[in-house]
């Protein structure tokens, strides 16, 4: 069953995903922004972020290396926006990661603004992929152990969810 919903926000298309954790905001906050907690689940990233731009090297899929990063917004440790650079604008990923703890555990609302470039049956079963693993990285303390297996067949799920101009 996708957790991924369709929203719109300020006017453009949002998949949107929201995952709970047993941990205080600063924990779940390291695990999404500092390189060695962040590798855990994700990747790595590289570089001076007071300059606005970091390198992210996605560790954990075959097809992207490293990319540069955009930090639009950084407000520890409750929201982070950020882009990619690409030349192909359709293939600019946003991502708006909000945090906020109540009575011990923290949520995340995890948003990408999609376009029609984008094809959720693909960008939502990954972000589930992700997060699942995010999860379990900041449960343990350890590298995720969650594979891969499974998760492209919540695609149908997604282009029923999300109408067919996303397929």
């Amino acid at each position: 069953m996708i957790t991924g919903r369709p929203e719109a926000r300020q006017g453009q298309d949002h998949l949107v995903l929201t995952r709970t954790f047993r941990a205080p905001v600063e924990d779940v906050w390291a695990a999404i922004t500092e390189p060695e907690r962040l590798g855990r689940w994700f990747g790595v990233w590289s570089g001076d972020p007071t300059t606005g731009q970091v390198q992210v090297r996605w560790d954990f899929e075959d097809d992207v290396a490293e990319e540069t990063y955009v930090i639009e917004v950084c407000e520890a440790p409750h929201r982070l926006r950020l882009h990619n650079l690409a030349d192909d604008p359709g293939q600019v990923w946003t991502l708006d990661l909000r945090l906020s703890e109540q009575a011990g555990r923290t949520v995340l609302d995890f948003a990408q603004v999609m376009n029609d470039a984008l094809p959720v049956t693909e960008v939502g079963p990954g972000w589930e992929y992700y997060l699942d693993r995010l999860a379990d990285s900041v449960r343990t303390g350890e590298v995720s152990r969650v594979g891969w297996d499974g998760y492209l067949d919540l695609a149908p799920e997604y282009a029923e969810a999300f109408g067919a101009s996303r397929q």
